[in-house]
This record gives C-alpha cells, sequence and structure tokens, in this order.
C-alpha cells in the first residue's frame, strides 16, 4: 500500500531542508519549528544543520514536542556558533564520509572541553534528521502514528560521490532517527529532477537528443559533477546518468576559512591578536556574513568577535566584511580562470597531522572541473579527448551567486571555443536552496509514474582485490589482481557469467577484503580479472574481518564448490554476501564496500535480512538492518549500537 506522502529529505552540510508531496500534489517544503532564541521558536524551509550542546547553567533549548531538550538544532545552534564555538557541531556530513576516522566514535564537537558531550558523525546526522522527524510529526502528521515519517514513502539525499561506506552510514542514522522507508539518491540528480518538475512538460523544449546536461553542485562541503545525457528511446526522450564526479571535499567551508584568514588579517593590522578559539568564532561569522552578501540583501556586514580576556567590556574585536572582498575572493580563489589542461594541484603531506577533514589540496575548483571532463572523455561518444556539454544546471548554495555561476560558464566556453559549436546552455529556475529537497520528493512521484525517471545504474565499476599463490620472497609482496564485481552502469535485475574460477576464503582468523573502484572504466565486465592498472583505479576503505569456521579449524581455506551458480546478480547496499553452508558463495553486490553474512546452520543473531534493493535509476533503497539499535535507541543523549557490525580500517 502507497504511503500518503512521498517525502524528500536534503541533509546538507549547511543547511537541510524537507520537502513532501501527497497525491498529485506539487512538492512543498515543510515550515521546519526550530529555536531561533531562548524561549523563540519559529518555522523556517531551512533548517541548519548545525548542533548546540547547551551548558547545564542555560536550562533545558524547549522544543514544542520535547520541554527538557539539552541541545538544540537549527538557527539557534548556528548563531551559537559565534560566541560558543566549542559548543557546536557543524558540517557533520564531512565527517561521516571520512575514511580515516571510526565515525561512530564520540569525535564531535571537535577540540571541546572534556565537560561537553561529544557524539559521533553518525549520531549528529542522525540528531539533524530527527528533528525533522519530529517536525513532520507535529506539523504534518499532527498525531497521526500512521502519518509520520516511519510509514512515509521517503527519499534521502546525498552527493553522488559519496561511498558504499558513506552512504550506509546515511542510511544508519536515517534508521535510529526513526525513518524505516529510506531511498536515498544522488544530489545532482535531485536537482535535476527538482528542474524538470518545475518546468512541467515545457522541458522538453529545452532539451534535445544529443543533449549533455552538467550539473555543478558547490555545497557547504563537497563539490560534485555529474553529467546526464538526453537519448532516443522507442521514440522517446529519455535522461540517462553517464558520468559522476569523484569525492572533492571543497565547498562553502573552504571559501568561509579563506574569509575568515581575510577578516584575521584585517583585525591583526589593527594590532590586536586572534586565538584558535576566536579563529573558529571568526570563520563561523564569515560563513554568515557570506550568505548576506551573496543574497545581495546587504553590500557589508559588520563582524564582531568576543574577547577572551578578563576585560570584557570594550574588549570585543571588530571589523567587516564586503561584498566585493567576498566576490574577489571566492571567484578569483575558487574559480580562477584556467586552461582546460591543468590539473588540480597536488602537494607531499606532512607525517604528524591534527584530526581534521581531508579537504582537497587545491581550491580551485575550475580545475577540478576540467579534471572531471577529461577523465569522463569516454563517457559519450567522439568527446575528442574531453567531455562536451551543451547545458549547465547549477546547485548549492554557494552558486548563487552571479559572479561565480558567470565565471563557470566563461570558463567552459573558452575551452570549447577553439572547436566551435554553439555557447553552453544555462538551464534556469532552479532554486538552490530547495531544489534537492523538493527534486528527492519530485524522484519519488516519478517512482510511481507521474513523471520521467533518470536512469543511472552503478556509477563506477567496482572490484576486489584476489591474492595470488606464490612462494615468499623478501621485499616482494604476494600478487594482486582485481576482479570485477560490479561493472559500471550495472543494473538492478542484471546477470552477468563469471569465469570459471575457483576462489577461496579463509575462515576462522583476522582477514582484509581490499576494494577498489573506477569512475572512468566503462569496458570492463563482471569476472574480468586486471593484473596491471593504472590510476584509473582507486584503493577504497578495506574490511578487515573474522570469518566464523562453522566447524572447520581457524586458518582453513574454504573453496567455493565447483558446482555452484556462477552468476551475478546485482543486489543493493553494500558488498559481498558470504554464505557460509555446505558450500562457500561468494556473490559479488553493486557499490561493493561491505561485507554481510548469511550462515544457514547456525542463525546466531536473529532473523537476518536481506541488504536493500538499488533501482536501475540510480535510487538506493534502504531497508531495517539487523544490526541497528532499535527507535528507543534514537533518543537525545544515548549512543549507537552497532554491535555485530564489520569493522572499516
Amino acid at each position: 500500500m502507497s504511503s500518503r506522502y512521498v517525502v524528500g529529505i536534503d541533509l546538507g552540510t549547511t543547511h537541510s531542508a524537507l520537502a513532501f508531496a501527497g497525491g498529485d500534489s506539487t512538492p512543498e517544503c515543510l515550515e521546519i519549528r526550530q529555536v531561533l532564541a531562548p524561549g523563540s521558536i519559529e518555522g523556517k524551509t531551512l533548517l541548519p544543520s548545525f548542533i548546540y550542546m547547551a551548558h547545564e547553567s542555560e536550562g533545558p533549548v524547549a522544543l514544542p514536542w520535547e520541554k527538557k531538550r539539552t541541545f538544540a538544532v537549527g538557527e539557534y545552534a548556528r548563531a551559537r556558533s559565534t560566541d560558543a564555538p566549542q559548543r557546536v557541531i557543524s558540517s557533520a556530513k564531512s565527517w561521516l564520509c571520512h575514511p580515516g576516522v571510526d565515525r561512530r566514535s564520540p569525535l564531535l564537537p571537535i577540540s571541546a572541553a572534556d565537560d561537553i558531550e561529544k557524539i559521533s558523525p553518525v549520531e549528529a546526522s542522525w540528531r539533524v534528521l530527527e528533528h525533522l522527524f519530529e517536525a513532520f510529526q507535529v506539523d504534518v502528521a499532527k498525531g497521526n502514528a500512521k502519518e509520520t515519517l516511519a510509514h512515509q514513502e521517503v527519499v534521502l539525499t546525498v552527493p553522488a560521490s559519496f561511498d558504499a561506506a558513506a552512504r550506509d552510514l546515511t542510511v544508519e542514522a536515517a534508521l535510529a532517527a526513526g525513518i524505516e522507508k529510506v531511498t536515498l539518491l544522488e544530489e545532482p540528480q535531485a536537482a535535476l529532477y527538482a528542474w524538470l518538475n518545475s518546468k512541467g512538460d515545457a522541458w522538453r523544449k529545452e532539451i534535445k537528443v544529443g543533449d549533455v546536461i552538467l550539473v555543478v553542485d558547490v555545497g557547504g562541503g563537497t563539490t560534485d559533477f555529474s553529467a546526464i545525457q538526453a537519448e532516443e528511446a522507442g521514440g522517446s526522450l529519455e535522461l540517462r546518468r553517464v558520468a559522476v564526479g569523484d569525492h572533492i571535499l571543497l565547498g562553502g567551508d573552504n571559501m568561509d576559512l579563506a574569509l575568515a584568514h581575510l577578516l584575521k588579517g584585517k583585525i591583526e593590522a589593527g594590532g590586536k591578536e586572534l586565538d584558535g578559539w576566536q579563529m573558529q568564532s571568526l570563520m563561523h561569522a564569515a560563513r554568515g556574513a557570506k550568505e548576506k552578501l551573496l543574497s545581495g540583501a546587504e553590500s557589508e556586514v559588520a563582524i564582531a568577535v568576543a574577547s577572551r580576556g578578563s576585560k570584557l567590556m570594550g574588549g570585543t574585536l571588530r571589523t567587516e566584511l564586503t561584498r566585493d572582498e567576498v566576490t574577489s575572493i571566492l571567484v578569483e580563489g575558487f574559480f580562477p580562470r584556467t586552461k582546460k589542461d591543468e590539473v588540480p594541484a597536488t602537494r607531499p603531506r606532512t607525517g604528524l597531522m591534527q584530526v581534521g577533514l581531508p579537504f582537497a589540496q587545491d581550491p580551485a575548483i575550475t580545475k577540478h572541473l576540467a579534471s572531471f571532463l577529461t577523465r569522463q572523455a569516454g563517457a559519450v561518444e567522439n568527446a575528442k579527448g574531453m567531455l562536451r556539454p551543451t547545458c549547465v544546471l547549477f546547485n548549492g548554495g554557494v552558486m548563487k551567486s552571479d559572479a561565480l555561476r558567470n565565471r563557470v560558464i566563461d570558463t567552459l566556453n573558452s575551452w570549447f571555443k577553439s572547436v566551435g559549436g554553439d555557447p553552453l546552455r544555462v538551464l534556469s529556475g532552479a532554486d538552490m536552496d530547495h531544489a534537492v529537497a523538493k527534486g528527492a520528493a519530485a524522484y519519488a512521484l516519478a517512482r510511481r509514474g507521474k513523471g520521467i525517471r533518470i536512469r543511472g545504474g552503478t556509477a563506477r565499476a567496482y572490484y576486489v582485490g584476489i591474492e595470488g599463490a606464490a612462494p615468499a620472497v623478501p621485499g616482494v609482496p604476494p600478487p594482486l589482481s582485481l576482479m570485477c564485481v560490479a561493472p559500471f552502469g550495472m543494473e538492478e535485475g542484471s546477470t552477468s557469467d563469471l569465469p570459471k574460477m575457483e576462489l577461496g576464503v579463509v575462515v576462522g582468523e583476522p582477514v582484509r577484503f581490499r576494494f577498489f573502484g573506477s569512475s572512468v572504466r566503462r569496458d570492463d565486465v563482471a569476472g574480468s580479472t586486471l593484473s596491471k592498472w593504472k590510476d584509473d583505479i582507486e584503493e577504497l576503505v578495506p574490511i578487515e574481518i573474522t570469518l566464523p569456521a562453522e566447524g572447520r579449524r581457524d586458518g582453513d581455506m574454504v573453496l567455493r564448490d565447483r558446482q555452484s551458480a556462477r552468476r551475478v546478480v546485482p543486489a543493493p547496499t553494500g558488498a559481498w554476501d558470504v554464505n557460509l553452508g555446505p558450500s562457500v558463495e561468494l556473490a559479488p553486490l553493486a557499490n561493493a564496500k561491505r561485507l554481510r553474512f548469511f550462515v544457514p546452520a547456525h542463525k546466531t543473531r536473529g532473523d537476518t535480512e536481506r541488504p536493500a534493493n538499488v533501482d536501475k535509476e540510480g535510487g538506493q533503497v534502504a531497508t531495517r538492518s539487523p544490526f541497528l539499535p532499535p527507535r528507543s535507541l534514537g533518543r537525545p543523549g544515548a549512543r549507537l549500537r552497532a554491535t555485530h557490525r564489520l569493522k572499516a580500517i
């Protein structure tokens, strides 16, 4: 039975939003009630993705649905980031995709004092989602248990470049928040769905067969590039996603820091010095000023940072930020004019580094765009060394600036000027603050037959490392080959024959599974083996696990039964099913990244559910995992207790 509403959620780095639609209605954004100041509550269509851990002396941060809450999500949390940055969590989404830390461990706020509660990136994401859950329950469901988000069809968006581990953790946060029916959708696709929905049938007059739509999505934490091609299928126009960029941790957070350094220089020029606490406060203040200046509301914004000394009266550090300064730093620093063959710069990293986010080393987004178009030249026919889009759709709060959009278009046109052709067309009319949430809801409607769908399949080819048998030689590691387990663009329901190959798994002792991915290798088929590869394949986060011996000796190698079926059927979220029964069957799954174990003889973990479905248009449908905590654990102050889950190293 279909739910009454379809719901789209944009879990953003800086802002989150929720759009919903019922029946044949157009998606509309929920006015999300949130605390603006103590005692002041108001509904806004954007919920800042900030969490403020209130001091016990402040008392509860009351909401209409919970009077004793000890933390705040939204506008009040963001406001406190300038005067109490050590108590504020921001950019949790960026931490959610950080492979170098344990994302279920209490890390945030970074560098907080011992008396401040720390939570994991997963829990921080869940708290933002839980606020949306509760606001929807009060203002839309109005207390009707059957109309809460737990019973609605929910589409939750993620960056196109999120790997399978980050996507899985996003689903985990949603399930912990009580959202049961979750489908993941890539944000650039959601932006295009929103544009299509806003145009109605008129979009067919703007898009023609052969067009390649470049989606440039620059948000608070990431820069995402995707390419979608218009094709003819059965006499009708069809859209297919043909390319997705690599994960680039570069966005509004980097720009806020650049502006903070500008402001720091202006303050220090007056003989004042700032400590680390004040620098954090200055960065949060720069974020708020940037948003006001780019929106065109003001031409200059005053900046004030509280003093840390004993003489607080008159000790506030003050300066200002102008629109011209913001435009200059953002345009020339992050969107410089570059040649099409200029690539992002890299530098050796220092051996010892503070715990932090793995930001892109080169801030020039135009260089990353050139690299994406060059690497994806094989996405369409006759690309001649570089994928050439014909249309551009902008998304993300950063791209609300006319100056930034114009610089991107001018740069793209300069790259293709030598080969002739028409200038790029800009798909106008996008609502960059709400497009992703509305587009996610529009996608849910399209799944019900109310709109065109964008075909997708897997955005990358996935491989697993296989260690070869060879005599031990000092200083020479065993040979490693890669077997393709999910080819590029593989869709649910398709099958591929695997070559006759006998594989074994080691049971009873810790082993490491190494996974690899490529966003550009389109010709590898399932089962193909590579003994050599170049930089077009990158290693993903490995998985360390001990497979149960099930009556065998520790360290035994269990061989795959020669008589077992040699078919690959892509299924959803994650990795490999390892069936330890009378025979061992390795079943590679799409988006390979996680291992799940099915032990028919001894079900020691209760009823095991199959992983989620990935539909062929790119949506990743999640079901509740038996290893996730129940809703009762998903309350404020609780911790995620994901026992029995695998450890990503």
